[in-house]
């Protein structure tokens, strides 16, 4: 599969821009390269001793500070996915959920089919229960609003439910304004995007297997 797709460069560059390559019933569909607002939602510090990767919190008041504070941010967590540089993420995973007129939905690598993914951030407690453990993460802010079709933004099951899975909108989602967090959008490859937009369906099961091949930086 790899000799199919052109790789991308490396770089350490946080502002460096992302891409997926994307099959169609496991024929070349085409890249899709992606911006991360690293400027708006930024990339705070989070310290391994402060219980954000594989360990989780004890202490409830650092705990509230910690996952209310935004250290863990969506722009980190979809980078190190499309990287695979915890040993997991996009790559081999798929958009299982494409709804015309509305968006694409992706990231679910764990159980292919909406219900799992993971982020990068390992076992995460809640403000309300702190003595809780989930691989979630907290809504870093609502700055960026659904304003156009090729944003990038945060699927979730509700407030500070972020994992791994994803969005791209095709038309403009304003009803998602407050309720998930934009931190990206489409500079390539918008044709791509439309292009799977075409093998949705009101249900939102896609009319083809629709693939993820490989992921990382540009």
């Amino acid at each position: 599969m790899a000799s199919m797709f052109r790789r991308g460069l490396a770089t350490t560059s946080s502002m460096s821009n992302v891409y997926f390559d994307v099959t169609k019933n496991g024929s070349p569909l085409g890249r899709i390269v992606f911006k991360l607002y690293d400027d708006v939602v930024p990339k705070t510090t989070a310290s391994p001793s402060l219980g954000f990767r594989g360990r989780r919190c004890v202490a409830s008041a650092t705990c509230a500070r910690q996952i209310g504070s935004g250290s863990p941010h969506p722009q980190r967590n979809f980078r190190e996915l499309c990287t695979g540089k915890n040993g997991f993420g996009y790559a081999g995973s798929g958009f299982h959920r494409v709804i015309p007129d509305f968006m694409l939905q992706g990231g679910d690598f764990t159980n292919h089919n909406g219900t799992g993914g993971k982020s990068i951030y390992g076992y995460v407690c809640s403000v309300a229960d702190p003595s809780s453990k989930r691989e979630k993460f907290a809504d870093e802010n609502f700055k960026l609003r659904h304003t156009k079709p090729g944003l990038l933004s945060m699927a979730n099951a509700g407030p500070n439910t972020n994992g791994s899975q994803f969005f791209i909108t095709t038309v403009v989602t304003s009803w998602l304004d407050g309720k998930h967090v934009v931190f990206g959008e489409v500079v390539e490859g918008m044709d791509i995007v439309k292009a799977i937009e075409a093998l949705g369906s009101g249900s939102g099961k896609p009319k083809a297997q629709i693939q993820i091949a490989q992921a990382g930086e540009v």
